[in-house]
């Protein structure tokens, strides 16, 4: 059904703002229910219920729809591998479908009871997943499978390498977002075996995957020196490091005990949850700080008898961010009142605590815990611009406010909108250490987490801050007109927690590191680093522990997480040029990896700048 909001259209058109209304997944599920029940245990548990909760029918048939249709799926395969094998002429290949299909009928009803079950267990599960509505979180897949693993090599039916290559089969088949390492719910380091032989999997692949590694004080060093070996001799941006414990202790600044903090797993480009536990809508909500910015100047410059002023303009901007943030309340609100009616989340509600059980989808007071993200974005966009009016037109007196909205209003029109928008973008920059601009982006961020978490939605839903803008960088900027910082009209806004690139000469990442940690929102929620390397470094004496060392800094001035891309600049220019001649070419875009040549000629060129910047 059709759902009427039209009484918040003007004021989100107006803020631009991106509600999340109508969203889907961006949570993570416990794989471990279904790894423990099976298809079969998750059928009975949805009839026990359907019993005990018998006005909820209508939601209980679409779970059972669910569960038949995968467990149809599977027995359909299971038949097909066993017709194969009876025709195979080939001993290994017959073995391997009669393999599979003893395999899979089992699975139809039954848990499974190996590391290869387990694998192909989570195998139709994410299939599934991802067909219903994409998503993508799998969480900490290293705990996941470690009982399998320990068992299955006591019985002497597993080796290492065996064990990898099922791996690979799983992440072969879909791109999911895993954490390996990091604190248990008790805060010891979780790290095994696993977590290593997951990385390996990802070396020998060498293929697009959201593989994240844990990186605290009390996580296995190990993990994630061999994290950074792999990102330099693969080159294809994979792992990603996550400064888990630092967000988990952020997250307590919401009221939780730490305990919560440590259950969180990295399930998606930049965020995490709390597995079956927690409804977050994570990296669906954004508002874009430019387009605030813009609401709060123009207002400003029409008020009559005001005497437009730095100071003045920060009032007018939190005015309008707090309206920003409490219009995104009452859509997130809306949300959580009908999502279930029109798309309720059933695949990912069968690995839950709590929606078979109350017979209530996860978007509807199913789970436990209700802590709905907003990013923010454009942070580098509005931190120079602040910086660059204060410069020039306050300090300076080179540039009035009139003329500063004529040149904004013409986009910069002719040789002198062309002198004064130089002269705009040629300050010190955020990013560049020390500036007014660094001072202006660490306010920006810091307030924008405290407003957002001050105060809940009015139906008492607690949201949570993180600054992100994901792939919205380009479309976000093409509806924002140009900017005090230089920008042009319709170009992409800043990416993510990012400086523009360019914003030092040297694009020193220590100095980066130092920015971006100093900028974060600090409720549990991240603003990610995204970092493009040379790989030369890695051959320089020490070049690894180097990186590393660098990593461990950024996490203990309070970064959050970290995306690594190890380009050759050549390479990246050749293969914009012709993406065809380099298929095989893997980048972390932002918080996901791709092949290249898959991207869009306007996020090719997004990524090929913010590489040339960092090298």
């Amino acid at each position: 059904p059709d759902f009427d909001y039209s009484h918040l259209h003007d004021e989100q058109n107006k803020y631009q703002l991106i509600t999340g209304i109508g969203a889907s997944q961006h949570f993570c599920q416990d794989l471990e229910i279904g790894l423990r029940l099976g298809y079969g245990g998750l059928l009975n548990k949805i009839r026990h219920y359907r019993r005990v909760n018998p006005e909820k029918g209508d939601f209980y048939d679409g779970l059972e729809a669910v569960v038949l249709g995968i467990q149809n799926w599977i027995r359909r395969t299971a038949e097909a591998a066993r017709k194969m094998a009876a025709t195979e002429p080939n001993r290994q290949l017959r073995q391997n479908l009669e393999e599979m299909a003893e395999i899979n009928a089992r699975l139809v009803s039954e848990p499974p009871r190996t590391f290869r079950e387990a694998c192909q267990w989570i195998v139709w599960y994410q299939m599934t997943a991802r067909m219903f509505n994409g998503s993508g979180s799998l969480g900490r897949l290293d705990v996941l499978l470690t009982p399998f693993y320990e068992r299955d090599i006591v019985a002497g039916i597993l080796d290492d390498d065996e064990a990898i290559f099922h791996i690979a089969n799983l992440l072969l088949r879909d791109t999911s977002y895993i954490q390996l390492g990091g604190p248990g719910p008790d805060g010891v380091d979780v790290t095994n075996r696993v977590s290593y032989l997951v990385l390996e999997a990802c070396h020998q692949l060498r293929i697009p995957a959201n593989v994240g590694v844990a990186v605290g004080p009390n996580v296995d060093p190990g993990l994630l020196r061999r994290g950074v070996e792999i990102l330099f001799e693969d080159k294809t941006g994979i792992p990603k490091f996550l400064g888990v414990e630092r967000t988990a202790q952020d997250f307590t600044r919401n009221g939780y005990p730490i305990e919560l903090g440590w259950q969180r797993a990295y399930s998606g480009c930049h965020w995490s949850g709390i597995p079956g536990r927690e409804y977050t809508l994570m990296d669906c909500v954004k508002i874009n700080f430019g387009v605030v910015f813009d609401v709060a100047l123009r207002d400003m410059m029409s008020t009559p008898d005001v005497t437009p002023g730095v100071d003045l303009l920060w009032e007018y901007y939190l005015r309008h961010l707090r309206r920003a943030i409490d219009v995104t309340a009452e859509g997130l609100d809306f949300h959580l009142e009908h999502m279930h009616q029109v798309f309720p989340e059933l695949v990912l509600d069968l690995l839950c605590y709590g929606p078979i059980e109350k017979g209530e989808d996860a978007s509807h007071g199913g789970v436990e815990f209700y802590n709905m993200c907003i990013d923010g974005a454009a942070l580098a966009t509005v931190a120079d611009s602040f910086a660059a009016i204060e410069q020039r037109i306050e300090n300076e007196g080179l540039l009035s406010w009139t003329q500063l909205m004529h040149y904004l209003d013409t986009d910069w029109a002719g040789a002198d909108g062309e002198r004064a928008r130089l002269m705009m973008k040629n300050i010190p920059r955020y990013g560049q250490g020390g500036t007014r601009a660094d001072e202006c982006a660490v306010r920006i961020g810091k307030t924008f987490g405290d407003m957002v978490a001050e105060k809940p939605t009015p139906n008492g839903h607690r949201m949570i801050g993180g600054i992100f803008s994901w792939a919205n960088t380009i479309p976000m900027g093409k509806t924002l007109g140009a900017t005090p910082n230089g920008r042009h009209a319709g170009e992409a806004i800043s990416h993510g927690a990012n400086p523009d690139p360019g914003f030092r000469q040297d694009g020193a990442p220590s100095a980066m590191a130092v920015a971006i940690a100093a900028i974060q929102p600090g409720y549990g929620n991240t603003a990610p680093m995204q970092l493009d390397m040379d790989p030369g470094i890695s051959r320089e004496e020490g070049g690894v522990d180097l990186v590393a060392n660098m990593l461990r800094t950024h996490f203990n001035l309070g970064g959050t997480q970290i995306n690594i891309n190890v380009m050759d600049a050549d390479q990246v220019l050749e293969a914009h040029k012709d993406p065809s001649k380099y298929p095989d070419l893997v980048v972390r875009v932002t918080g996901f990896s791709a092949y290249f040549a898959s991207l869009s000629q306007d996020f090719r060129q997004l990524v090929v700048d913010r590489i040339l910047s960092g090298m």
